[in-house]
Order: C-alpha cells, then structure tokens, then sequence
C-alpha cells in the first residue's frame, strides 16, 4: 500500500494557470509561486469582495479527536472532489498547516490518501511563508516594546502583556526571563493574536486598524497600551501584506482549494481566513469548509466568532465521525480497534449524538453524518452505527474517499445537495453580543460541554473584573483540550458532573475576543516522546520522505 506522500509524489498535477482558469480567473488575478501554487493579487481579493456570494457554505466538523484519527480534512477534500465529479462546482477552504502538528504528532495535514490537497511537500512545509510573516509580525511588535522600554519608557510601561511566537513545538520557551527579571514567554505561531487577526480581517485597512487596536500592556494606573502607540501597525501590515493574499492549489483531483491561515482550535479560533472563504464564495458554487478539532470546539468558534464577526452563515455542517474513534470513546484502547467491539461502540454513539445534537439544536444547523470508513469496519458495526444515527433522525452516509478519492464520497455529495435544496430555519449562535463575558462561558460550557457550571482560578476571577468593561460585546475564545468535553482529556466519550476550570483570560482587542485558558492547556505545545520527525527525511534526489 502507498503511503500519503508517495500518492501525492506520483500524481501528475494541473499546471496552475489550469486551475485558475477553472474558476474564471485570468492570468493578471493571481500571482505564480511556481509550476503549482498561486496568491489571489490583492485586487483580486477586493474585486471578488463587491460581487454577491453565489455558493453554498457546507462546513466540515468532527466528533471529538482520538489517537485514532478521524479524518476532518480528509473528508473536507474528498466531498469537494465527489461535487465536482457530479458536476457541482466546488472548492475547498482550508487552513495552512503548522510546522508544529507536522513535526510532532501528525506528519503532515493535508488530507491523506486519494484526498488530498498538493503539492504536499510544500503546504506542509514553509508554503508560501505566510506563517513566518506572521511571526515576523508579532516579534517585530515585542522588539518595538523592548526598545521603547530601553530608550526611556515614555508611555510609561508597568506591565507588558505581549508575547513572542514561533511556528514550532518546544515547551522549553514558555516561561523566559528577560533583563531586570522581567518574565515573558512564546506561544506557536497558531495561537498568536496576529494569526487571529490575519484570519479575521477583511482588507488591509481592517488588518491594519486590529493590529493597531493590539494590547501590549498596561502603566502604571492600569490604563491600557495599544501597539497604535508604538506606532508599530504599518510596519507590521508591510511583513502581512504579501501573506495576506490567500493561496491557491488543488486537489489530487484537480479541485481547486485555498489554503490560507492556520490557527488552532483549541487554543484559537481555528478557521481559516475569512478573505479566502468570502473570495471562495464568489468563485464556486460549493464551497466546503473545515473547522479545527471536534465540533465543541472548531464548529463553535466557527459560528461564535467567525461567523459572528463577518455575518457568515454555514447552510450546513456534516459531522465526520469512524468507527474506531466511537469504539476508543466507548472505552477500546488504540491497540484493539481493529477487532469488532459492539458494545464499545454503542456506548461511544454518546459522544456522536452530544456533537449532533449540538449543531442541530444550539446552532440550528442541518447535519450529515459523515462515516470515514476503515478497512476493518465490520458490516455490524457500520449497520449500529447507521441505525443509530437514523434514530435519532439524521442521515448517515458511509465515505471511502481516502481509498477511493471522489467516487467514495459520492453518495454523501448527492445527499448534502439534496439536503441544501431544502428550506431551512437559519442558523444561530449560542450567545447574544450583550450577555456579559462570565455568563457567555457559562452557556458554552453547560450547553456546548454538558458541563456544570464554570470555575474560575483567584487569577482569572481577577481578570475578569478588570475586563469587565473592555470585554463588552466580545465573544469568548475557549482555549482547552481537544480531546475531550471536559478540562480533562482523559475523560472520553460524555463527561457529567464536570466543571470547565478556567485558569487565565487574555484579551485579544484586535481579533475581537477573549481568550478563556482552562484546564492545563498549554498555548505553547511541547514534543510527543516519539516525534512524526524523526520519519521525516530527504534522499539525493531531493525528494522527501515520512510526511503524512
């Protein structure tokens, strides 16, 4: 069997000027990054921006994540391909892989299999470097804090709020001790207020005002300290200017994807840009979307806070789920996932039915089952799970896209255009602009989480009165573990009787929300113990090897 990066290796691509040409775009509305890689020009992005969206907005979510995978991106890629291949229209928009997940736990994140976005090797790796000029951009402003300090601290400078960032994995730099034991840290790149900023703003204008708009600090009577009054704004837009403009690839298929930004979705938004979904929506008819991590997490911040901000609205979601992760949330470990276990998996549907129910009745949404299917699925327990999601009523449609590229999810793509034909009752957030920040945490935590209630530390209690004012009409951005509803990630399936601890609150004033860090989730990841990169590696040809 071919592993990811040998498909990819040996597929023959569209020359780009192809794939452009596809969704009506002329030569002077793109810019070549080689043979195979394209940026939408500025005016482009501006000149789509004055047309009507014409496409339908299908957003890709998942149920909780497992050591088992699930398949999100995979599935994004594998639907637009079987739309296309019905003759839909379609294009995908994704986020920008970071550096971090590739070299540590996943390899790669560019899909896998006959579903996939290329050239791989260059996505995963550096891409087009908007990532660097994005942590350019938030170092550039720390170096501008440092030196205003050093030359005389005219603004007066108590406390300094600003982090440094860097596209990687190393624990080692979340804590730093500066000069006169000044204490300080970096966070990834994916996490940084400059990367939500990035993804959130709609023109350069509007990335250059929330840059400005930026908290750096505080003087010493508490008044804030803006990075307007460092003046550092134009300078930080100048680094964005080029990564600001979305980029353009394809498929294994040929589809064509824009693949822009890159936050997290558990310690970020999790989205990717809004220029490249709004420039996607003018230039298909389907455009397919994916939000970070599992439904409580990515799909929420994709409505509480993208869609909040730009007026967006998914016409529906399908929710990616396997067999081998229901079997892991019903209490299988990784190493027994292969063999059938029913009892497992019904216990596990509970995690599956909570994220339905969710996006269904909190946001509103018409849902679609999406069944990534593996190899050793039995057809017992692809039946349980089909009667199951039919009881609840809902659809179901088993997809081998990653084996199969477009004709596995063929009939998933018929249902969902049957589905978008409907009527539907419009989606909603889980939260009005007006409710105060605490009570905003507490409705995402009992209705998203099935939590009890919220929990604050003696530090965030504290930060939450002084935020009182500043947090008004803000959405909250819960920062916690991917891996479970609760702070805890060891709890699987459906926790009850917990409480989301909430350990920190950072005000991003430029993106437009505040960040809720709870439980112990680091905005700085470390290494796994056996790290994807040490299967990563280049032969004499050049040619890469162990990416995924």
């Amino acid at each position: 069997m071919l592993t990811d990066i040998e498909i990819a290796q040996a597929a023959t691509l569209l020359p780009i000027h192809n794939v452009a040409e596809k969704l009506g775009l002329s030569a002077e509305a793109w810019l070549p990054y080689g043979h195979h890689i394209a940026k939408l020009t500025q005016a482009t992005v501006s000149k789509l921006q004055q047309q009507p969206a014409r496409a339908k907005l299908i957003l890709v979510t998942a149920i909780s994540p497992t050591p088992a995978g699930e398949g999100k991106t995979t599935t994004t890629i594998g639907l637009t391909d079987a739309l296309n291949h019905a003759g839909y229209p379609a294009m995908a928009c994704l986020r920008e892989p970071s550096m971090g997940p590739v070299f540590g736990m996943k390899g790669g994140a560019t899909g896998g299999g006959y579903a996939q976005v290329v050239p791989m090797e260059n996505i995963n790796l550096h891409f087009t470097g908007d990532f660097h000029a994005i942590s350019a951009a938030n170092n550039l402003l720390a170096a501008l804090i440092d030196n205003h300090i050093y030359h005389g601290n005219a603004l007066g400078f108590e406390h300094v709020s600003w982090r440094r960032c860097m596209d990687m994995n190393d624990r080692a730099l979340r804590r730093v001790t500066l000069d006169h034991e000044v204490h300080t840290g970096f966070d990834i790149t994916v996490a940084s207020e400059v990367m939500a900023i990035f993804c959130l703003a709609t023109d350069l204008q509007d990335l250059t005002a929330r840059l400005g708009r930026i908290q750096v600090g505080s003087n010493a009577a508490g008044n804030p300290i803006f990075a307007s009054d460092l003046q550092a704004e134009g300078a930080m837009t100048a680094l964005l200017k080029d990564a600001f403009q979305p980029n353009l690839v394809q498929t294994l298929a040929g589809s064509p994807a824009l693949v822009h930004g890159g936050p997290f979705a558990n310690i970020a938004h999790g989205c990717n840009s809004l220029v490249a979904t709004r420039s996607a929506l003018r230039l298909a008819d389907y455009v397919v979307t994916e939000a970070g991590f599992g439904a409580d997490l990515g799909a929420e911040k994709f409505m509480d806070i993208k869609c909040r901000q730009s007026g967006l609205r998914p016409d529906v979601a399908v929710l990616v789920a396997t067999v081998r992760a229901l079997k892991y949330h019903g209490g299988i470990e990784v190493a027994d996932l292969n063999n059938e276990h029913l009892d497992a998996l019904q216990a596990g549907l509970a995690n599956l039915k909570k994220h339905l129910d969710n996006l269904h009745h909190q946001f509103g949404l018409p849902v679609l089952v999406a069944l990534n299917h593996f190899s050793h699925d039995t057809e017992a327990e692809v039946a349980l799970v089909d009667a199951a999601v039919q009881s609840w009523g809902y659809q179901m449609h088993v997809c081998k896209h990653w084996a199969n590229g477009a004709s596995g999810a063929s009939d998933l793509a018929k249902a969902l255009v049957t589905q978008l034909s409907q009527a539907s009752t419009g989606a909603r957030l889980a939260y009005a602009d007006d409710v105060a920040l605490e009570e905003k945490l507490a409705l995402v935590a009992r209705q998203i989480y099935g939590a009890d209630g919220v929990a604050f530390s003696p530090a965030a209690q504290a930060q939450l009165h002084a935020l009182a004012a500043a947090s008004q009409g803000l959405p909250v951005c819960v920062a916690k573990t991917q891996y479970s509803f609760s702070c805890d990630p060891k709890q699987r399936n459906v926790p009850v009787g917990h409480t989301l601890l909430v350990r920190e609150l950072r005000l991003a004033r430029g993106a437009g929300f505040v960040v809720a860090i709870c439980g112990d989730i680091m905005t700085m990841p470390g290494l796994p113990k056996q790290p994807a990169s040490i299967r990563i590696g280049v032969a004499a040809d050049g040619k890469i090897s162990g990416l995924s």
